[in-house]
């Protein structure tokens, strides 16, 4: 079954940042789609995914905007939320990546931002990336 090429995307993401290594030492594998209720700091999940129909002459390829999301907390905070994110973002830019049923024509960096979270008590830098895809052939 074919779930569509966001998924397939998702997918070999999260499979690539948890195999690279610069990221593992500083999150010791704890790379999630979406991160268990009792999760330990420093972690990183997948933030927002926005496919959108990409249409050129007579085909559709797709173009999909996503985020990385990079949580630490205090003493580290701010600054290892930071680091997280540019090693995200060193994983992923420009990565060849292979999405099951999906060619990957680019992967680009977009931008970085970290914030503190709305509990007071953590800090996420939030990487943003876009990709565009196209049905294998």
């Amino acid at each position: 079954m074919d779930d569509g090429p966001a998924l397939a995307l998702q997918q070999v993401i999260v499979a690539t940042l948890r195999a690279d290594p610069a990221l593992a030492g500083m999150v010791s594998g704890r790379v999630y789609d979406e991160a268990p209720a009792d999760v330990a700091f420093p972690y990183v999940r997948l933030g927002n995914v926005d496919p959108q129909a990409d249409r050129i002459g007579c085909y559709t390829d797709d173009r999909i905007r996503f985020s990385i999301e990079c949580y630490s907390r205090p003493p580290s905070g701010r600054v290892e939320a930071g680091r997280i994110g540019f090693a995200v973002r060193r994983a992923l830019d420009g990565a060849q990546l292979d999405p099951a049923g999906y060619t990957l024509d680019w992967l680009d960096y977009l931008t970085q931002t970290t914030t503190r979270t709305p509990d007071g008590a953590s800090y996420v830098a939030t990487v943003a990336f876009e990709a565009a895809m196209a049905p294998a052939a």
